[in-house]
């Protein structure tokens, strides 16, 4: 891609980083095969101006960006806008979003591009900004229109997370610097979904399996003397993966027992189970969570087309679905959760309301709405590099989300957590929708991360956070299996290392 990135005052690699992410947002095709490019060369350069006299009071920093545009025959056009930062950003921040921001709008209001639904609030978390502007003492209102001039959010996405981060502020309070969580990690599933790009491997022999089954052991342990020796209290367990289901009945009681024996206590806000697929699912094991107290179940039908099922390489029915519903209900299990995925290859916004149709007749406590997310790692992505796969395009995973909406609405479930990735179908966003009542306390704590998450397991992140110095510190288990299982005593110091670093300060 021949893009030239020009600045003063500024880093170029900066700058060029946050022209090739507003390229991607548009889909600019800057050079292609012959008459697929949309130009034959784009130069962005940007002026650090003098703040004295701008409008904005208070303003740190003003960004003036010039973006040109060479065609095939030399001729050139070119586009300037010019914006200033805000008084409480920090003046890197306020950098980076200007010129963000004046490309965003040349795009849009001298190019013609479509906006956005976010704009340019591209990140993983956008409700911690919402959470920052509240802790600032703004009203909802005053943040909406924040989100609106200063991130070109939609209205729409702003009414979405503002009143999701009020709504969270209560959860949030419930924690302080000496309350945890405890992710564990099973990285198995029966088979793997087309369009998985998770570190999750099909469930090995039985040789293997013990193998893993013995560094779990060690790991929880591990885990459970540092919390232990820092006087740390557990607020919720989630185990999830892959598919924790997916181990043998005896393998997975016994793993949950030594979670429970390790971490259980009776004031134990949540314990939560990814369930995930039918197919993994017998009655030894929700008699399992029946007796190890087990809270909170999700339940991942992703679709209730059977069609689809068999494209992304499901191997259950919508049928199974409800017969696994019905059957933890009967278990007495007292929160079950629902996942869905939008932007399934070959549906539409008619298959999305039959699925939701199907599933809030089941009246699930919480419905976790994903936008389907196509990775390098995933093998629709590889496939889609092969044949032809019929995904649906942008405007019609767009309407999905509007259907799946109107059915929560409908049926009285709130947004209540949201998180982003890269490579979202439609441009849009997963998020968490539930009763009242029914929030998932891991999920709000993890996506707004006020909390420390200790994680054991395959592929398990542990984030570590320094109350005092206003940080956060990451650790990683392998993704490979292999390499965890030969590394367990490395990741468990790495793990230690950072908690008795926050916990010392």
């Amino acid at each position: 891609m021949k893009v030239r990135t020009f600045t003063l005052n500024s880093k170029k690699e900066i700058i060029s980083k946050i022209t090739r992410e507003v390229l991607t947002l548009f889909k600019v095709e800057v050079v292609g095969r012959e008459g697929e490019a949309d130009f034959a060369q784009l130069s962005v350069v940007n002026h650090r101006l003098p703040v004295e006299g701008e409008p904005r009071e208070g303003a740190k920093v003003c960004m003036e960006t010039t973006l040109m545009l060479f065609a095939e025959d030399g001729t050139l056009k070119s586009y300037t806008r010019r914006e200033c930062g805000k008084e409480d950003e920090l003046e890197r921040a306020a950098v980076n979003r200007t010129i963000k921001l004046n490309l965003y709008h040349i795009f849009c209001e001298e190019l013609g591009y479509a906006p956005a639904p976010w704009g340019i609030l591209h990140g993983v978390r956008p409700t911690k900004i919402v959470h920052r502007w509240i802790e600032y003492g703004m009203d909802e209102e005053g943040i909406v229109a924040r989100l609106m001039t200063d991130f070109a959010c939609s209205e729409e996405k702003a009414r979405i997370i503002t009143p999701m981060a009020f709504r969270q502020l209560p959860f949030l309070k419930t924690s302080d610097e000496k309350t945890i969580s405890i992710y564990v990690g099973i990285p198995f599933c029966l088979t793997r979904c087309l369009y998985c790009s998770f570190p999750a491997n099909v469930l090995p022999g039985p040789k293997k399996l013990a193998e893993f089954m013995a560094v779990l052991k060690k790991d929880i342990e591990g885990a459970k003397a540092a919390v232990e020796a820092h006087g740390l209290k557990v607020q919720n367990i989630y185990v999830g993966g892959g598919t924790p289901t997916a181990l043998p009945d005896a393998e997975f009681r016994t793993m949950l027992g030594w979670v429970c024996d390790a971490f259980y206590h009776d004031k134990l806000a949540e314990f939560t189970v990814e369930a995930g697929r039918p197919d993994s699912i017998t009655p030894e094991k929700i008699a399992a969570m029946h007796d190890f107290k087990v809270t909170r179940v999700s339940v991942n039908p992703q679709t209730m087309q059977e069609r689809t099922l068999k494209v992304i390489g499901r191997q259950h029915t919508p049928e199974d679905v409800t017969e696994m519903y019905h059957a933890l209900r009967a278990a007495g299990i007292p929160h079950i959760n629902m996942d869905l995925i939008l932007g399934l290859p070959g549906e539409t916004a008619a298959d999305v309301d039959d699925t939701l149709a199907k599933v809030t007749a089941l009246n699930p406590d919480d419905i976790t709405l994903h936008a389907l997310a196509l990775k390098r790692g995933s093998r629709l992505k590889l496939i889609m590099e092969e044949r032809h796969v019929d995904l649906p395009g942008a405007e019609e995973t767009r309407k999905m989300a509007e259907v799946a909406m109107g059915y929560m609405k409908k049926f009285g479930y709130e947004p209540y957590y949201l998180y982003r990735q890269g490579y979202m179908a439609g441009d849009l966003e997963n998020i968490g929708c539930c009763h009242k009542g029914a929030e998932g306390m891991y999920n709000i704590q993890i996506m707004e991360e006020h909390q420390t998450i200790i994680g054991i397991g395959g592929a398990a992140t542990s984030k570590v956070v320094d109350f005092k110095n206003k940080r956060m510190k990451s650790s990683f288990n392998a993704k490979d299996l292999v390499t965890y299982l030969r590394d367990i005593d490395i990741y468990i110091e790495k793990r230690r290392a950072l908690l008795d670093d926050a916990c010392a300060n």
